[in-house]
């Protein structure tokens, strides 16, 4: 008897694996009242027991769900009732429970998360910018159809062996790890891979990459459709020379399930749930470890680059707990050689309710005869107030200044070095160090003849970043800040050598004559403004000066935070949550 209702009980366990599943959809849409959709989402979820992200933003919807099959198929009758639905692909799939807590976790299926957005997946690397219109996309192809284009591709080669119609190219909307386990390939087409960790470096690649797309028939495909939604669309809204551009309709997928033997897609679809990843019927495998070079395939361990946190492939065999992994884009840009005083294997990480993302990492600038430990002392209340999302780094600027002093003899004992990014064009630095006397009283407009030792300053980030980075953003106060300011405006002459997505820039001044050509708005990197909002109270740096450098960015990406103080920056409320506010949009 026992033995008995131990097998019924297998059985019952067997039959109700079967009967889970995954359900992904998304649809743009102008939604009238996102409130009234909350309510539905958040009583047709629970009631079902269903377990997964909604993103619910006022133009659509993206989710991804799981539960039980039966469910699941409730959720997708209810939400066809509704107008908004029309037209709209509901993705099912049916698979195992959820076996790996921590990989379900991660990909936010041990809970119910439904959020109000401003974008259904972040595509500016600019959070502030407008996106694309997506009424733009590109045209949808079904399987059938984005087959048969790489079908007659192959089948009909030109005579130097490639394919006749030699303006067709293959574009991989997705992030470099997903790419690693699985493509497209077909002989006769070029593929590009735009190798990006992040969906939100993708309009950047395709800026630099253009000429490669204009005048070609670009197919595009992702994991589901929705990010060749947004991307497709950026690419046309370029004009003349981009029309061309077509989308697998479904993604991956869609194709896998039309052609379960895989078709042109080689390898598994990574997928953003508790599967990691879905394979054909011919479960050929092209990944391989990071360290041996050996096949590999499987996320499941979630090894991470101890840089930047991206997935990493490492096998069972190379695997050692608290071991430093370096991801091939990290090693691409010098950070291969991890010093011995640095331990990256336990960096903590934030998480924002669906998965664990590093904190962001942000390189800090000292004003003007200053120095790293001063800075990090000074701004000891700002790092507390954001160490669950930020992880500040101090450094000192590369030109030392002499000591200085206004009374009759030198002070006596040890005092630290200070430091500047600018300095007068009549800098001496061959008396850079010891004792001088001032020759007058402290001039407040100082900074405006520390014009030269940009280069200098310049060549020591792109060392700093090569060795330390990679930063997301850079803070400077001060002369920092008009040294970050004066990098801002280079950013794009500074791709692949400083790269970082935003900057903050407390009680700045505009550094003539670095920035002199830039115009009001041009600047376009998101940028956070904190300055001082009463004239006098701020001796250092006029409000005025702080307030014309806020000028030169673009509105659509600058938050300026005027506070009551002097030049400092504050960290009571309501400021320190405002700050906040803009480094969550690049969390």
């Amino acid at each position: 008897m026992g033995t008995s209702s131990c097998g019924d009980g297998e059985k019952q366990r067997i039959e109700d694996e079967e009967q889970y599943g995954v359900l992904l959809y998304y649809k743009y849409t102008s939604v009238p009242d996102v409130d009234e959709l909350v309510s539905f989402y958040e009583s047709s979820c629970n009631s079902l027991c269903l377990l997964g992200r909604v993103r619910i933003s006022p133009h659509g919807v993206n989710v991804t769900v799981g539960g039980k099959l039966t469910a699941l198929e409730e959720h997708i009758a209810a939400a066809k009732l509704n107008i908004l639905f029309e037209g709209t692909d509901f993705k099912l799939a049916s698979c195992h429970h959820p076996l790996n807590d921590k990989v379900a976790q991660e990909c936010g299926f041990t809970s119910l998360s439904i959020r109000v957005v401003e974008e259904l997946v972040t595509f500016s690397p600019c959070p502030l910018l407008k996106s694309p219109e997506i009424s733009n996309a590109g045209k949808h192809l079904s399987a059938a159809e984005f087959h048969s284009v790489l079908q007659s591709a192959t089948e009909h080669p030109g005579r130097d062996g490639k394919s006749e119609n030699k303006e067709l190219v293959l574009l991989d909307a997705r992030n470099l790890y997903e790419t690693r386990i699985g493509k497209f390939e077909s002989e006769n087409v070029e593929t590009l891979d735009p190798e990006i960790r992040q969906y939100s470096d993708l309009p950047t690649w395709i800026d630099q990459n253009a000429e490669k797309l204009k005048g070609k028939n670009v197919l595009m495909y992702c994991t589901g459709g929705i990010r060749c939604e947004m991307a497709s669309a950026y690419i046309r809204s370029k004009g003349a020379g981009f029309e061309n551009t077509f989308q697998l309709y479904g993604g991956i997928q869609r194709y896998l399930e039309q052609f379960p033997s895989g078709g042109f897609f080689k390898g598994k679809n990574f997928v953003f749930d508790h599967r990691i990843s879905v394979g054909s019927s011919k479960e050929d495998m092209i990944g391989s470890c990071l360290l041996c070079n050996n096949t590999f395939d499987d996320y499941s361990p979630r090894c991470r680059c101890s840089f930047c946190r991206m997935l990493v492939l490492v096998c069972n065999h190379c695997r050692v707990k608290g071991d430093i992994y370096v991801c091939e884009l990290c090693n691409k840009h010098g950070k291969g050689e991890v010093p011995l005083s640095l331990d990256l294997s336990n960096q903590p990480s934030v998480s924002n309710g669906d998965d664990t993302r590093r904190k962001l990492r942000i390189l800090c600038l000292h004003g003007f005869r200053q120095n790293a430990s001063g800075f990090k002392g000074r701004t000891g209340s700002l790092a507390k107030k954001l160490k669950n999302i930020s992880e500040l780094v101090f450094i000192d600027a590369p030109h030392e200044l002499q000591f200085i002093y206004q009374t009759a003899t030198p002070p006596s004992g040890v005092c630290n070095k200070k430091f500047a990014w600018l300095v007068s064009p009549d800098f001496d630095k061959s008396s850079e160090t010891g004792w001088t006397v001032t020759q007058c009283q402290f001039d407040p407009l100082q900074y405006q003849n520390q014009t030269e030792g940009f280069e200098k300053s310049l060549t020591y980030l792109k060392a700093i970043f090569a060795e330390k980075g990679p930063f997301d953003g850079i803070l400077g106060f001060s002369q920092g800040a008009a040294m970050a300011a004066a990098v801002c405006g280079k950013q794009e002459q500074l791709i692949g050598e400083i790269d970082f997505r935003f900057c903050v820039l407390c009680s700045g001044f505009t550094p003539w004559p670095l920035l002199e050509k830039e115009e009001k708005g041009s600047i376009k990197c998101p940028s956070l403004h904190i300055f001082g909002s009463q004239p006098g109270k701020d001796r250092q740096i006029v409000t005025q000066a702080s307030s014309d450098l806020a000028g030169l960015f673009d509105d659509g990406c600058a938050t300026i935070i005027e506070h009551d103080f002097g030049h400092i920056i504050p960290t009571k409320s309501p400021y320190i949550d405002e700050i906040k506010a803009f480094l969550y949009q690049f969390i």
